[in-house]
């Protein structure tokens, strides 16, 4: 992990999670085995959660963080659950053949998930300015972040060169250096993700940033199935293809009326 420090991945939490992972007692043994695995909080993240919700913006992976957090909180049940809940009968040997080209794997799939979650936050930082007039400049925030805060990363550096290019870039994704970054690792975060999914580790922000990153690149989604359902239980009425702004009802069922909407935003 040490080596991931001194390229892509250099950050202040890479390097002490580095030291972490190292650090002996007095007894010469590992410290991090013998911390309880139950995570706090202070509020940070619930925050952030609240406002991707009430912005309507989706921050996946701070919120995975934060319910990971909450699901190790929940240590005497998780220990119940171990000897009660079936888990995948697997030759880890067969997912994982050479493990030093899985750790590279893994790092190139941390580096893609890592531009996901920034570029989730600044989308919600954007959304805000847009609502409350702010105006922010996004580069001088990735720059600033660089001096004494815990996300401090080489990585912000490239964050302020996309919005000094593009002050009004929608999204972290679509510059061209970060769509380049993702492209290159999307190999290894795939095989990271499904190997995790096949040994039954689980990995809920990497793998939410990677169904983020697939939803966000479809052209088309199967939300017209949700809106489809909204409509038959409630009459939400939704929007048609070819006619967007048009809010149309569908009598499903062959009983009640028809309704349609010019105005209606369900």
């Amino acid at each position: 992990m040490e080596e991931w420090n001194h390229g892509e991945l250099d950050s202040f939490l890479i390097e002490i999670t580095a030291n972490i992972l190292k650090f002996k007692d007095e007894k010469g043994e590992h410290v991090l085995p013998k911390i309880r695995d139950s995570a706090g909080q202070k509020g940070t993240g619930k925050w952030t959660c609240y406002a991707a919700q009430e912005y309507g913006i989706p921050v996946t992976l701070i919120g995975e963080a934060v319910f990971a957090r909450c699901l190790s909180a929940l240590k005497e049940e998780r220990v119940v659950a171990s000897t009660r809940l079936t888990k995948p009968q697997v030759n880890h040997n067969e997912i994982i053949p050479d493990k030093r080209d899985f750790i590279k794997h893994i790092s190139k799939a941390l580096y893609a998930s890592k531009i996901v979650s920034y570029a989730q936050g600044f989308m919600l930082m954007a959304e805000a300015s847009r609502k409350f007039d702010w105006n922010l400049n996004f580069g001088a925030i990735a720059l600033m972040w660089r001096g004494g805060c815990i996300i401090r990363s080489r990585f912000l550096g490239d964050i302020k060169k996309a919005f000094d290019k593009k002050r009004d870039l929608s999204n972290l994704l679509l510059d061209d250096f970060f769509a380049k970054a993702t492209a290159d690792a999307q190999t290894s975060w795939r095989v990271v993700v499904t190997s995790a999914i096949r040994l039954g580790i689980p990995v809920p922000a990497m793998s939410s940033a990677l169904a983020f990153y697939d939803g966000y690149s479809r052209k088309v989604l199967p939300a017209n199935l949700l809106q489809a359902q909204r409509d038959y239980f409630g009459a939400h009425t939704y929007e048609l293809m070819d006619s967007p702004g048009k809010w149309v009802h569908t009598n499903w069922t062959g009983k009640g009326g028809r309704v349609t909407s010019n105005a209606y935003n369900a």
